[in-house]
């Protein structure tokens, strides 16, 4: 069984996510630490339960989520992989990352593309791929079905949506992409967003005010 540690870095609160089980075996999903004392933070805790990374994974490649690509990429010696449609946004990242006050931002080349309906293999875990576009272009999500655990990046909120207003942003399709393939999950599964508190795709699809089922398109 998966354990889950996140951690809250960078000015915009983003959750990076360290995903292990009982081999030791992990991946470190949208590594967001920038400054030093946030990388500290994630590898000591990596160090102390003596976990192996195996993979490390972008849901979307907005820079909040992907300062600590390069870091993470180096330090473990491992596979980078996203979906083919970030490649433009992450290589975007670089040029407007200086204005947001991030002058030592160092890009990570990608490894791998990944698409739905395939799986990442760590020790003894299998997450699932889901496409959920609609806040970017690639935007993916990853399940582990067997302990209904939802890895979303910003599809989906405790009680609200990612936004779309950004470049490569549709607001149809991100409704599309949470009401077709996360609302059909089962209501038990536990959403891990990249921003705020986990909540339960049973509880947004009753209570969310932008995309509840309830509620019209």
């Amino acid at each position: 069984m998966i354990q889950i540690q996140a951690f809250t870095f960078n000015p915009f609160s983003e959750n990076t996510y360290v995903v292990y089980d009982e081999t030791g075996s992990g991946v470190i999903i949208d590594p967001g630490c920038y400054e030093p004392e946030e990388r500290t933070e994630l590898t000591k805790f990596i160090e102390s339960n003596n976990i192996k990374i195996k993979y490390l994974l972008n849901t979307h490649c907005h820079i909040d989520h992907v300062l600590g690509n390069d870091f993470v990429k180096e330090k473990y010696k491992v596979p980078f992989l996203i979906h083919a449609k970030e490649e433009s946004v992450l290589k975007a990242v670089k040029a407007y990352a200086p204005s947001y006050g991030f002058a030592m931002y160092h890009e990570a080349i990608p490894d791998q593309f990944i698409n739905e309906g395939e799986e990442i293999l760590f020790g003894s875990t299998k997450l699932s791929i889901l496409f959920l576009p609609g806040h970017a272009p690639g935007h993916v999500g990853f399940y582990h079905s067997e302990s209904k655990s939802l890895f979303s990046g910003d599809v989906l909120f405790e009680r609200s949506i990612g936004r779309t207003d950004l470049p490569g942003g549709d607001h149809k399709a991100l409704i599309e992409s949470i009401r077709k393939k996360v609302f059909t999950l089962p209501n038990e599964v536990v959403v891990y967003p990249g921003h705020g508190n986990p909540t339960t795709v049973g509880e947004e699809k009753v209570s969310n005010p932008y995309c509840a089922v309830s509620l019209g398109s």
